[in-house]
This record gives structure tokens, C-alpha cells and sequence, in this order.
């Protein structure tokens, strides 16, 4: 019988669960070794949603913190480090905590979130209480952090306050933990409370990060890289850690050797290329790394069905409000050329602004480009020029999140030339191909078009797929199906018209090589093979038309086939 494989370690957030009850774990220990060697007060990583920040958090958590499970540890990189190991493991009172659970519809609200964040790590401490080296002011201070309600001075002092009482009771400094630090403030722009917020997580920074004397060091996490100027005012010991840096390069993310070890061991290693192709292609300094998080679900998924498909599994941990902003752009010529050059796999050079405030994200198509690359949307290809960046979709999967938003942006465009949508349907109706051809062509040129380097023909075709859907969805009085079983296969697109007596059936192809005459008698063909017009038959529809319509980039070619005959249009 087969020895029975760890667990994949799918949402695991805690380093000693992760160790003790037999998951799957990348050894990312190292980590604290070049942290201690790269010495920096104030730590700041930025990295994308969903590359172990937090994961990363714990595990100096369970490192530098007394009392922990040293056994956790053993067999692991760090472990090799002895005397790193015997000056720093558990030798440190260390405070934890995650700012991304603060998510509140006001500003009140989000303050009295932020204060269940420090009754839950106070509450860690209660031990303080009965500290024999602190007075009772100093456990009456304690005391207000452990309370549900507590005015904003002594929330913004919080962190302050318990560094000081930890150093007096262990005679150690303390290290200070600040996981997503930045999650409070994109939902404060976005509920339109920022100012309010940025001026408390100033303060609160502020006292834990620049008059603390009980302060070892600081690491944060986050995904953006908000202004010094904005909440890190007056901080002369923030180191920050960005995906262009090449220290830390693959602290975060699994590399190639990493993945292929993890296949190999799950006895998957018949999936890398589609892995690969979908979840690889981030470059993090002079690292090239894949998403964690996919790759574990996708293994997951594999383990129970290997034939299961690739999927997006970032896009339902992250919000695509950039994306979506970027998309809108595109109605000027210039961002429209540069998101075709992008979705087609190819790279373009933009100068990126780093340091931005969450006012500034949305303000110019320049700070967009900022915002795209810091968030894992966009990645760097070689190195950089000062801030010049040569920028590309890292992979597939981020590849389907920009075609989705097209889409969806193409969609809401439709019904604006309601003319043109209902000429468009008559054609259809009408077997009028060299209408329904040059109306088609308007719409191709208003949209972004996919182009050949990026992606496989079937992919193609899906895009044009849901171009058609687009449009015929606004038809409300018409039964329209997609990839309906029919016949002796699944048609593209099935229609049954308002009288019920006229059926459609549209089959695309893309035209890989150019030859949109030679596509669409092959989609013409296949109509014909498979006998797609029997389900419309049946349902009671006396005349049939049946298009072959190719697609090859923003050109296209409709035919109508008629009685075992086709009418061309050119």
C-alpha cells in the first residue's frame, strides 16, 4: 500500500499547524537568515495578494517568540544556522498582528474592528497581569488594551504600550509584526473615509515605529507601496522590499526547482507545462517565481480528478477594480494599442511610480501602470532601466482576468448603438451575410483584439465567442443557447427567433493562419457533419440558416450556407 501523502496546505496561515499535522510545506526558512543578516529596523515587503505574506508572518512568529515548539524548526534550512539559532530562536517577545480583517463601512466601524485586532493580541499577554517586574500603573495600562472600548489615543498608543510592558517583563526588546498593512486603507478609499484613516495609521505607526524604544526591529507586509510621505512621515529607518528588489527575490512564491519537486512528489509531474503556462511568469527581482496559492489549489484539484483543467483561482482573492480602470482607458487610441500589445503576450516599457498614495492610484493612465505592476497584474522582464520597466502579463491565468474585464466592458458598450445592434439581428434574421460580416468588423474594431503569440487557438475562439454572445444577448425577445448539445455535438450557438419559425446556427473558427475563407468552410463543414440543425428541427423551427464566421484578429468573414450550396460575400 502506497505511503499515505501530506495534506496541501490550501488557506494554512499558521507556521506551527502547518508543521505539526502533516502538510506540505516549502521550505522558506532561509528567509529569517538573510533577514537578520540584511539588518533592517523597519522592514517593509510589498508583494501581490496571496504569496504567503502572512504564512511568512507566522512562521518569525513561532521562530523569534519564547515558548514555542523549537521541533518545528528541525530538518529545515535555519536549523543549519547553530549559532544564528542560539542567539535569536525564542529569545524574543514578538507582537503579531493583521490588519486585513479591517474592513468596516465607516470609520467608526473600522476603528472598533482595529480594536478587536489589539484586544486579541493583548489578550496573548495576559500573563502581564501578574508580572512581578511591572507596576500596578503599568497593569492598569495594560488593562485599557483588554477592554472592547477604548478612545483612539490609546488605540493609536497600543502597540507602543505593549512593546514597553513585554520588554520590562522579559528584559528583551521586542519584535513587531504587522501583516497587510495596507488592506485598511484601500477599504477606507473605497468607503471614502481615507483621510480619516490615513491620519490614525499615521499616528499609530508613528508611536510603534519611530519613538519606541523597545522596538528590535519591525517587519510589514502589504500589497502596495504607500508614499512615505502619506503614513510613513518622519521614518528614517524604513527599509522597503519591493517585487523590483533583489534582495528577498524568492522569499515569497515558489521558484521552478520548488514546483517540480511538489509535482514529483504529489506523482503529478504530467501537469508542469500546464502549470507552467498558467501560474508561472512573476519576476520578483532576479527571481522567477509562481503563484503559491495556485499552484497548491490546482495540485489539490488534480489529486481528486487528474483531468482536471487549469482555472483562476486568483481571481476570486483579489479585486480587479484596477484591471477594470485600465480596461476603460482603452477607448483612447494609444492605451488601446498597449493593452492589445499586453494581452497578446508581448512587453512594453512604462516608467513606474512606486511610492503612490490610494488619491493617486486612479488619477492618470501613468499611476495605473504603477499600480498594475505592484499588485501582480503586470510583472518586469529583465531588469530596469531607473524606473523604467519592461512590463508583460505574467501568465494565462492573469492573461484571462484582462480578456474577462474586456469583455465585460465590451458588453456594457453594446446597447449605447442600439441601431446598430438591431441591424446587426435583422441581418442575422434575414440571411443577409454581408451585413451581418461588416457589421460584425464595426464591432471588432471598437473592442481590443486578441492576437496570436499568447495563447492556443481554442482560447481564440472563445474570445470571439463571447464577442457574439455580447451582442445577441441584448436580442431579449430570441432563445439563444451556447455550446448546446445538438445533433451529434455541441453547436457554438443555437438561436430560435421571436416567431419560433426561423433557427440559426452560428459556428466560429479562428483563422490561425490568416485564411478566413478556408475557416469558415470548415465551420461550415462541421455544421453539416455533426447535423446541428436537428435540435432546431425538433423545436419546431421551418427554416434554417446555418454561418460559418471566422475571426483573425479584427477581421472576419461570414458565410451562409443554403441549401447544401454557400453564398460568399466577397
Amino acid at each position: 500500500m502506497p505511503a499515505r501523502k501530506k495534506k496541501l496546505p490550501i488557506g494554512i496561515e499558521n507556521f506551527e499547524k502547518l508543521r505539526t499535522e502533516d502538510f506540505y510545506f516549502i521550505d522558506k526558512t532561509d528567509f529569517i537568515r538573510e533577514l537578520l543578516e540584511n539588518w533592517g529596523e523597519v522592514n517593509l515587503f510589498t508583494r501581490p495578494r496571496r504569496f504567503g505574506k502572512s504564512l511568512t508572518m507566522s512562521m518569525l512568529k513561532s521562530f523569534f517568540e519564547p515558548g514555542q515548539k523549537k521541533e518545528i524548526f528541525q530538518g529545515l534550512e535555519i536549523s543549519k544556522e547553530i549559532s544564528l539559532c542560539e542567539e535569536y530562536m525564542g529569545k524574543f517577545p514578538v507582537l503579531l498582528i493583521s490588519l486585513k480583517s479591517i474592513q468596516g463601512e465607516t470609520y467608526e466601524k473600522a476603528l472598533d474592528m482595529a480594536v478587536q485586532v489589539i484586544n486579541g493580541e493583548a489578550r496573548r499577554f495576559q500573563y502581564l497581569l501578574d508580572s512581578e517586574t511591572l507596576t500596578s500603573y503599568d497593569k492598569q495600562a495594560f488593562s485599557a488594551l483588554l477592554q472592547n472600548e477604548m478612545s483612539e489615543a490609546v488605540l493609536c498608543s497600543s502597540l507602543k504600550v505593549m512593546s514597553e510592558l513585554l520588554e520590562k517583563h522579559f528584559g528583551r526588546k521586542v519584535i513587531l509584526l504587522i501583516d497587510e498593512y495596507d488592506v485598511l486603507l484601500a477599504k477606507a478609499f473605497e468607503r471614502e473615509y481615507y483621510d480619516q484613516m490615513v491620519f490614525f495609521i499615521r499616528n499609530m505607526l508613528e508611536h510603534a515605529l519611530k519613538t519606541n524604544d523597545s522596538l528590535k526591529f519591525a517587519v510589514l507586509t502589504g500589497c502596495m507601496r504607500i508614499s512615505k510621505e502619506s503614513i510613513f512621515t518622519g521614518l528614517n529607518n524604513l527599509k522597503v522590499l519591493s517585487v523590483a528588489e533583489a534582495a528577498f527575490s524568492d522569499a515569497f512564491g515558489f521558484t521552478d526547482r520548488e514546483v517540480r519537486e511538489m509535482l514529483k512528489y504529489y506523482e503529478l509531474t504530467g501537469h508542469y507545462d500546464q502549470i507552467r503556462e498558467w501560474y508561472d511568469g512573476y519576476q520578483f527581482g532576479n527571481a522567477n517565481v509562481y503563484c503559491p496559492w495556485d499552484v497548491i489549489n490546482y495540485c489539490d484539484a488534480l489529486r481528486t480528478d487528474p483531468d482536471a483543467q487549469p482555472k483562476n483561482y486568483w481571481l476570486n482573492t483579489s479585486s480587479n477594480e484596477a484591471v477594470r480602470r485600465f480596461i476603460r482607458e482603452s477607448d483612447k487610441g494609444a492605451a488601446r494599442r498597449e493593452i492589445e500589445k499586453l494581452v497578446a503576450g508581448e512587453e512594453i516599457t512604462k516608467e513606474i511610480r512606486q511610492e503612490l498614495t490610494y488619491k493617486e492610484m486612479y488619477t492618470s493612465m501613468d499611476n495605473l501602470w504603477s499600480v498594475l505592476f505592484t499588485t501582480g497584474y503586470l510583472t518586469q522582464r529583465g531588469k530596469p532601466d531607473g524606473n523604467s520597466f519592461c512590463l508583460a502579463i505574467p501568465n494565462i491565468e492573469i492573461r484571462n482576468i484582462f480578456t474577462t474585464q474586456i469583455m465585460e466592458y465590451f458588453k456594457e458598450s453594446v446597447p449605447k448603438n442600439g441601431e446598430a445592434l438591431k441591424e446587426f439581428c435583422n441581418a442575422l434574421k434575414q440571411g443577409n451575410a454581408q451585413k451581418v460580416e461588416e457589421k460584425l468588423e464595426e464591432y471588432l474594431k471598437r473592442t481590443i483584439s486578441i492576437r496570436d503569440i499568447f495563447v492556443k487557438k481554442p482560447m481564440k475562439e472563445n474570445f470571439y465567442h463571447g464577442i457574439l454572445l455580447g451582442i445577441l444577448g441584448y436580442q431579449d425577445t430570441w432563445s439563444i443557447s451556447s455550446n448546446k448539445e445538438a445533433g451529434d455535438g455541441y453547436s457554438d450557438i443555437l438561436i430560435e427567433t421571436d416567431d419560433g419559425e426561423t433557427g440559426i446556427i452560428l459556428e466560429i473558427k479562428y483563422a490561425q493562419n490568416g485564411n478566413l475563407e478556408s475557416a469558415c468552410q470548415e465551420a461550415l463543414t462541421q455544421i453539416e457533419h455533426r447535423h446541428y440543425e436537428e435540435e432546431l428541427l425538433d423545436a419546431g423551427a421551418e427554416h434554417i440558416l446555418k454561418y460559418g464566421i471566422s475571426f483573425w484578429k479584427k477581421k472576419c468573414r461570414v458565410i451562409l450556407a443554403v441549401a447544401h450550396q454557400s453564398v460568399t460575400t466577397k
